[in-house]
């Protein structure tokens, strides 16, 4: 087994979700031609980025006077 830095292996997570949200993500990745897997992946990476650009945008905002 090849050994991949820490930031490139991949974790296991078991995740619940409803029949009607699992067939919307379905659709989903069918139209984006992806898995399930990779769509939650893609759908998760994309609002971590959004997360870190607000908050970096938040904290250089200048201080009302």
């Amino acid at each position: 087994m090849e050994n991949k830095p820490k930031e490139k292996q991949k974790k296991q997570v078991p995740l619940r979700l409803s029949a009607s949200l699992y067939n919307d993500l379905a659709q989903w990745a069918e139209d984006d031609f992806r898995s399930v897997n990779g769509q939650i992946e893609y759908l998760l990476t994309e609002c971590v980025k959004h997360r870190k650009r607000s908050q970096k945008s938040a904290t250089e905002e200048p201080a009302a006077e």
